[in-house]
């Protein structure tokens, strides 16, 4: 196992966050080999939280006690096929439209629970990259994932993560087992089977219930997906028929603008046993576009994935960028809300409102739809819900003006901040936009009663019953 003092690691890029806009306050890092290091360093910290690939943009992962990173541990996959097998063919196209009527306590894993059905058990300190050639290779697939690849499992479950897709969940939705080291050093194992009731409040946990070592995936069969992009689409025709047209196109849809020119560029990715026809050239106003295109204009499009209709498998289309693609740390700050998806032609209006301020401090914005789920904490529990997302230059006092006005406009549609990313909310609003805040400060209790995996985030956000 390696041990760093973090003071003396300064600079080391190891007690910063990706965007380096947050420098952890950890007394030591720590990097078991093995699971047994593991348990014996949870189990002798005062104060632990676990860090993933610091893809996160505020304090979420900090802590004044141990970090401990899961970079060192062994690297496990294992793929159970279950009923369904592992021949490689595809399942057949749904549009998956869940027409969701937003009971709260809908089944939180919007493609099976997987009861008989194939799942993957990964490392949880794995990166979704690493996994996926593995489960490509074993003739399945996850429903979805991010924009960028080279985020951690855990990181990304416990923080409610999400790709696009209306018909699909967010990563935390096809999660249906989870294995942690709690505060003494034991090992729990939850599962969606076994732990009904609880659960749900485990999967999208913040960190606060224990260090997440493994995590079972359910799959379904692989498939292929052709990715098209359509340049310069009004955001006019966007906003008016984003509900239906846009958000329905296909498998997965992203919106990228800025808010201030007008328009919009539209990432169409269709699955190819889908029946429809992709879109025509001229769609909404737009056109096809026939060479790469990045999300930021003016950057590369070398580091993203295969465009122009290319068939590829689901991996290596549903990220935005290319998994052999190793980002930097990045010079941007992010931030994202997730509202009821019928707010969206509202929200539009309400940003293209202030698009003369949006523009000067954004890299670019995107719009992503997602499936409703039942998990506690998730930015899409009970409702399909649609995502705003904003990318920032890293000047936090030109953006925090701005974010402001953002959420002014965005609150009263009943957003949800993203976990992991820069927001301003109250801390008593944030925990009031979730039906099951008390239940999830009664499961800390119950699994970490004296909050050895609490910080200043989950105390603001979710205060220790007295």
């Amino acid at each position: 196992m390696t041990t760093v003092d973090s003071a003396g690691a300064a600079g080391s890029g190891a007690t910063r966050n990706w965007a380096g806009n947050v420098t952890f306050g950890a007394a030591r890092i720590h990097r078991p080999g093995s699971l047994e290091e593991l348990r014996r360093t949870v189990a002798a910290a005062p104060r632990v939280r676990a860090l993933g690939s610091a893809h996160s943009f505020n304090r979420i992962a900090d802590t004044s006690g141990d970090l401990v990173a899961l970079t060192a541990m062994p690297g496990e996959i294992a793929i159970i096929p279950g009923e369904s097998g592992g021949d490689g063919e595809s399942g057949g196209y749904s549009d998956g439209d869940s027409d969701s009527d937003s009971d709260s306590d809908s089944d939180s894993d919007s493609d099976g629970d997987g009861d008989g059905g194939a799942t993957a058990t990964v490392s949880a300190g794995l990166r979704y990259a690493e996994i996926a050639e593995p489960i490509q290779a074993a003739g399945f697939a996850l429903a979805n994932m991010a924009s960028l690849p080279h985020i951690s499992v855990a990181g990304a479950v416990a923080t409610g993560t999400h790709g696009s897709g209306r018909g699909v969940g967010s990563l935390a939705a096809a999660v249906c087992g989870l294995r942690m080291v709690g505060p003494e050093g034991d090992v729990i194992d939850l599962s969606r089977a076994a732990d009904p009731e609880r659960f749900d409040g485990a999967v999208v946990a913040l960190g606060a219930l224990g260090v997440v070592t493994h995590v079972t995936l359910s799959l379904v069969p692989t498939f292929d997906i052709a990715q098209r992009v359509y340049a310069h689409v009004p955001l006019d025709a966007v906003a008016a028929n984003y509900e239906d047209e846009v958000s329905g196109a296909a498998y997965s849809v992203s919106v990228f603008t800025n808010w201030r020119s007008g328009d919009a560029d539209i990432w169409v990715k269709q699955r190819t046993d889908d029946p429809r026809p992709a879109p025509a050239a001229d769609w909404l106003g737009g056109r096809l576009a026939d060479e790469p295109r990045h999300p930021v204009p003016g950057m590369p499009a070398e580091y993203c994935t295969e465009q122009l209709g290319v068939p590829g498998p689901w991996h290596a289309r549903l990220p935005h960028f290319r998994a052999d693609f190793t980002p930097s740390a990045g010079e941007e700050l992010q931030s994202e809300f997730l509202l009821p998806r019928a707010a969206a032609p509202v929200a539009f209006e309400a940003l293209r409102g202030i698009g003369d301020r949006l523009g000067p401090v954004l890299h670019t914005s995107e719009v992503r739809t997602i499936a409703a789920d039942g998990l506690w904490l998730s930015p899409s529990y009970g409702r399909d819900s649609v995502a705003f997302h904003f990318t920032w230059i890293e000047d936090a006092a030109a953006v925090d003006p701005v974010l402001d006005a953002v959420e002014e406009r965005l609150l009263p549609l009943g957003a949800r901040p993203h976990w992991g990313k820069v927001f301003h909310t109250a801390p008593a609003h944030v925990s009031g936009l979730y039906e099951h805040a008390d239940d999830f400060r009664r499961l800390m209790l119950e699994l970490d009663p004296a909050g050895k995996f609490r910080n200043p985030y989950t105390d603001a956000y979710f205060p220790a019953l007295g």
